[in-house]
């Protein structure tokens, strides 16, 4: 569905952010990108969802496809039209609007019909939504604002559904919950996801395919069963290590540098 091919992003003309960059999304599948804060995640999925031009950002190399389609130049509501949705880092909703008004928001490309049913899936996923419907989003909890948000984007019709950190700042319990819908949203509903996390864990449980990126370029990747059980990401992201004593330093420099970028 979704091919970056060799992707290059640069920001005010000088500031190299992605390098080179390949990565496919399967169609019904979900697939992740792990790295820490400043990887690229975001500005990953901002080249695919057209909202680099808004940060003063560019694709500079390389092509993206989506559905046999160059999208790397295209404008934010066309990436939305054509069924590209992002669900921001943050938790972001209309704190002063509803729960439904937010959802009906997220539908306003889409035909009466379909926006009904829509909702009505929102609310069969997402109960603690409908539960609370009539109330104003800056009321809900952080669950239930990251679950609104969700439910926003679904409520376009998305081929892909792009979810940029789903677990920042929540509590386990809600992430696990969280991520459980997403999945059986991909399982029942064959529903499409892009993950960007760096919760390597709980990505890895859900996803098919898995990304490793460090400072902007792909370092690693592979189905995610195989990277739960790579020595670098159970010592890097899942804090399980050989049982060698090691030095902080070692571990975060030395290490990761010889075995994937060197």
């Amino acid at each position: 569905m979704l091919i970056l091919n060799n992707v290059e992003v640069i920001y005010d003309g000088v500031i190299l952010v992605l390098r080179g960059i390949s990565i496919e999304v399967e169609d019904g599948a979900i697939t992740t990108v792990l790295g820490a804060n400043g990887a690229g995640k975001s500005t990953t999925l901002k080249a695919i969802s057209g909202q680099l031009k808004a940060e003063r950002g560019e694709v500079t190399r390389g092509t993206i496809e989506f559905d046999g389609k160059r999208i790397d130049h295209l404008q934010a509501h066309e990436a939305v039209e054509m069924g590209i949705v992002q669900v921001f880092e943050g938790r972001r909703v209309f704190e002063n609007l509803t729960g439904e008004e937010n959802l009906i928001a997220g539908g306003h490309i889409v035909s009466k019909p379909v926006m009904k049913r829509n909702l009505e899936l929102v609310y069969q996923y997402f109960p603690r939504i409908y539960d609370r419907r009539d109330v104003r989003a800056g009321y809900f909890s952080g669950g239930e604002q990251q679950m609104l948000a969700i439910g926003r984007a679904l409520m376009s019709d998305p081929k892909l559904v792009m979810l940029d950190e789903p677990s920042l700042g929540l509590a386990p319990m809600i992430i696990e919950e969280i991520l459980a819908i997403i999945k059986r949203l991909n399982e029942e509903e064959k529903k499409t996801f892009l993950v960007v996390e760096q919760n390597a864990a709980l990505a890895l449980d859900i996803a098919k395919v898995g990304y490793v990126l460090e400072n902007g370029s792909i370092v690693l990747e592979g189905d995610a069963n195989s990277l739960k059980e790579n020595a670098d990401i159970k010592e890097f992201y899942l804090g399980i290590s050989s049982g060698e004593k090691k030095s902080f330093r070692d571990v975060k420099t030395y290490r990761r540098r010889k075995r994937w970028l060197g």
